[in-house]
């Protein structure tokens, strides 16, 4: 997926499970985005500092060591430069009091695993992060 310039669309994809950042990192790649990752959110801030202005939106884990899921949106949406990427919690957290936490903390949607493919492209359709 290109922009308006030509540029390859960025995702990124923080999870702490390897097998997990593999599965998702190959849906994004054949839908066309530019794919990095994250093991938990304390990486994701760091690789944020160099590919932020590239993101279209972030997967994001719910429970990981050292950093979580939520933790990670509270502190992307306290800083202005990261409202443009939008973020999708990917979880195994699925009481109806999550997905509020999650939205009301700044999540733009909520997926829950176990997904599919096709979820994954519906939610991103929803969010004209796709054609």
């Amino acid at each position: 997926m290109e922009d308006s310039v030509g540029t390859k669309k960025k995702a990124m994809v923080v999870d702490d499970s390897r097998a997990m950042r593999m599965i998702l990192r190959k849906t994004l790649s054949e839908l066309g985005y530019d794919v990095c990752d994250a093991g938990n959110g304390q990486e994701a801030l760091s690789l944020l500092e160099k590919e932020a202005g590239a993101l279209s939106f972030m997967l994001v884990d719910w429970n990981m060591p050292v950093m979580g899921g939520l933790d990670l949106v509270k502190a992307m949406r306290a800083e202005q430069r990261y409202s443009p990427i939008s973020l999708i919690m990917v979880t195994t957290e699925t009481e109806i009091e999550h997905m509020a936490q999650a939205l009301q903390a700044g999540a733009n949607e909520y997926v829950m695993k176990p997904f599919t493919k096709e979820l994954i492209v519906e939610k991103l359709r929803l969010m004209n992060l796709l054609q």
